[in-house]
């Protein structure tokens, strides 16, 4: 069994360059990507670029670190729990 890996974004928070981190894993077909008007992590949205992964959250300085972060978590962390 394969264990779905859903990524939420805040729209505000793909407004400030996040948006990127977006386009990349749209294509990933093992990735849903989704969009919430607000993840409520504000404090941290405000702050850093930020995805939900799975019901965590994972932050960066820069979408191209948010972008490794995310990989790094889905590789490190989910894959442990198939």
């Amino acid at each position: 069994m394969m264990i779905r890996i859903r990524v939420g974004f805040c729209v505000k928070n793909l407004a400030k360059g996040t948006e990127q981190v977006r386009q990349q894993l749209l294509k990933d077909p093992d990735i849903d990507v989704v969009e919430y008007g607000c993840t409520s992590y504000c404090g941290i949205c405000r702050l850093y670029h930020k995805a939900i992964v799975n019901g965590k959250p994972i932050t960066a300085d820069t979408p191209e670190q948010l972008l490794d972060n995310i990989n790094d978590y889905i590789d490190n962390e989910l894959m442990d729990q198939l």
